[in-house]
């Protein structure tokens, strides 16, 4: 989760005693009409304010009552391309920004792009599922909830990385692959069935889907915000808790 730091405190600090001591001083110029006076109370209520403002915020910072903590975590999305697991990862990567929580996504086509070398044969997916789960890896055990979009078609490749982590979510995004076809819009599909693209999973190279995930979300029978309702409502029962 991220703290309050000591630069957001002090320039809080200073913008809510602003608005508060420049009304102050507006009271008492109303009812004495002395503008030095007001002034000079105005001031000193504002220094004096900052202080107690910056001190009660640091302090609070320190409490855990009312917080909520996310135990890290492994995300992994897994499907046909073009399922819809990239479009969930996002979604669940951004709600949980949003609520102060340290996460990362790590996508599939993201990181092929930075190394185009990696190639699509067995032995390349499977040595690039487990590059991926290390780094998926050595996030958590530093904190941070990862989530994952990767095809990773090899249920042996899924586990290994299940073994390497210590809390594993495996979402199984189950859409079935004439849907993925149609919403290809890059044309991949098409180009596979041409052959011009070789070793393509769902046309000419297997994908063995998971055998007992923690979540299977269709995108075919669920909207992407109904898909992302019932990912969000499985991390919160079972990795958010609420400090007493």
């Amino acid at each position: 989760m991220r703290s309050e730091t000591v630069r957001r405190s002090i320039v809080k600090a200073v913008s809510w005693r602003a608005f508060g001591s420049a009304a102050t001083a507006a009271l008492v110029f109303l009812f004495t009409r002395r503008a030095a006076l007001s002034l000079g109370i105005g001031l000193l209520e504002s220094l004096s304010k900052i202080i107690l403002y910056f001190v009660h915020e640091r302090c609070w910072n320190r409490i855990g009552f009312g917080k909520h903590e996310l135990r890290p975590a492994v995300l992994w999305f897994t499907g046909l391309p073009s399922s819809g697991k990239s479009t969930l990862a996002e979604g669940v990567s951004r709600v949980l920004g949003q609520r102060g929580f340290r996460v990362e996504h790590l996508d599939g086509d993201a990181i092929r792009a930075i190394f185009p070398e990696t190639g699509f044969s067995p032995q390349e997916r499977d040595s690039h599922i487990r590059r991926v789960g290390h780094l998926a890896s050595v996030l958590e055990r530093n904190g941070v909830l990862v989530v994952v979009s990767l095809v990773s078609p090899y249920a042996e490749s899924r586990r290994l990385v299940r073994r390497t982590c210590r809390s594993f979510v495996e979402v199984y995004v189950s859409t079935p692959l004439e849907v993925c076809e149609r919403r290809d819009a890059k044309g991949l599909y098409a180009r596979a069935r041409r052959g011009e693209i070789l070793d393509f999973t769902g046309v000419d190279a297997p994908y063995e889907a998971p055998e007992r995930p923690e979540l299977t979300i269709d995108t075919s029978a669920l909207s992407p915000s109904e898909g992302l309702a019932r990912i969000m409502d499985y991390v919160d029962k079972n990795f958010s808790t609420a400090a007493p």
